[in-house]
C-alpha cells in the first residue's frame, strides 16, 4: 500500500480511485482549465430544422452494426446512450458488409439499414451511403438515391479500391455534384496488410485531392493506427481534405500535430467506436475552447452547409 503523510506528520493509507470517481474527477478538472463543456445531446433529438446550431457535437465517423448481428437492434441504441453519456449531438453513420468487397445486394441493403436507423433515431444519426466503385453505374444509382431520396449527407468508401484507381473517379464527380463530402477509409501502416492490399493512405488523398480540387474528402481515423505523423504531413498542402481525429490510438501530441500542420479548419471529430477515447483526445488536447469547438463539430457544420439542395 501506498503512504502518504498527513500535515501531521502520521502516515494515512492512500484511498483507491475507483474509475467513476476518476472520470469524474476529471471532468471538473478540465472545466477549471477551460476546456469547453459538452452540450447535451438529449437537445439534439426531435428538433428538426436545428441540426446545425452552434455548439453542437458530431461524429464525424461512427457506424451502425450490420443485421447479421443478433444483437444489432441493442448494440445500436448503446451506441446512442454511450453518445448521450458523452455529449456528442449526432454521429454521421455507415454500416458495412462483413466481407469485402462488399457486392451490390450487400451495399445496398447495408443503406436500407442506415437508412432505418435515421428513422429510429430521429436528428442523432445522419447517413453515409456506402458503395464499391468497382460496381460502376449501380454504385452511382445508389449514392444518388440514398443523397437525394434518403437524405444522406455523405459517401463511405472502403478498401475494394485505392482511392487514386480510375474506377473511384465518378464517385468522386457525382459527390462534387450532390455538394457531399467522401469519407475514405485510410491508414499509412508500417507493414503490408494482407487483408487490405489497397488500402488508401494520405498521399493517395493528396493524389485524389489535386486533381479533383472541388471535391471535399476525409481522412479517415488518423489515430486508428499506422504512421499517423507521416499521415499529417502528407496532407499539408491539400486544402480540402479533412482530418478526422478517430480510432483507439491515444498517442499524445496527435490532435495538436494535426492542428498545427494542416489547421484547425480541417481537423474534424470522430470516434470509430472509441467513444470514450475519441472524446477524450479533444477534451486533453493542448487547444484553446475555440478551437476545440471547431473541431468538435463547427468543421464539419461547416462542411454539411455545402451540400446541393
Amino acid at each position: 500500500m501506498t503512504i502518504l503523510h498527513t500535515t501531521s506528520g502520521s502516515p494515512a493509507p492512500q484511498r483507491r480511485v475507483s474509475r467513476r470517481m476518476f472520470l469524474k474527477s476529471s471532468a471538473a478538472a478540465a472545466v477549471a482549465i477551460g476546456a469547453p463543456a459538452l452540450p447535451s445531446a438529449s437537445s439534439a433529438a426531435g428538433r428538426p430544422g436545428d441540426s446545425f446550431r452552434k455548439g453542437r457535437v458530431i461524429d464525424c465517423h461512427a457506424h451502425l452494426s450490420h443485421h447479421s448481428r443478433a444483437t444489432w437492434k441493442a448494440d445500436d441504441r448503446k451506441l446512442i446512450e454511450a453518445a448521450d453519456k458523452l455529449g456528442i449531438d449526432q454521429l454521421c453513420c455507415s454500416i458495412l458488409t462483413p466481407r469485402r468487397p462488399a457486392t451490390a445486394d450487400g451495399f445496398r441493403e447495408c443503406n436500407r439499414w442506415t437508412a432505418d436507423g435515421m428513422r429510429r433515431f430521429p436528428g442523432r444519426v445522419l447517413g453515409y451511403c456506402y458503395v464499391n466503385p468497382g460496381y460502376g453505374r449501380e454504385a452511382l444509382d445508389e449514392v444518388r438515391r440514398c443523397v437525394e431520396e434518403r437524405g444522406f449527407i455523405g459517401i463511405k468508401l472502403y478498401n475494394e479500391y485505392t482511392c487514386t484507381e480510375p474506377v473511384v473517379f465518378p464517385i468522386v464527380e457525382l459527390a462534387i455534384e450532390l455538394g457531399v463530402p467522401i469519407l475514405q477509409h485510410a491508414s499509412h501502416s508500417h507493414y503490408f496488410v494482407e487483408d487490405q492490399p489497397r488500402m488508401s493512405d494520405g498521399g493517395h488523398l493528396a493524389e485524389l485531392a489535386h486533381r479533383y480540387p472541388e471535391s471535399m474528402l476525409i481522412c479517415a481515423h488518423i489515430s486508428g493506427g499506422g504512421d499517423w505523423e507521416w499521415t499529417i504531413k502528407a496532407l499539408r498542402h491539400v486544402q480540402n481534405v479533412l482530418l478526422d481525429t478517430s480510432g483507439s490510438v491515444t498517442d499524445e501530441g496527435t490532435v495538436e500535430m494535426a492542428v498545427a500542420v494542416v489547421g484547425v479548419d480541417r481537423v474534424i471529430f470522430g470516434c470509430d467506436s472509441s467513444m470514450t477515447a475519441g472524446v477524450g483526445k479533444i477534451r486533453g488536447a493542448n487547444l484553446s475552447a475555440q478551437e476545440k469547438q471547431k473541431i468538435l463539430g463547427g468543421n464539419m457544420m461547416r462542411l454539411l452547409r455545402r451540400r446541393k439542395s
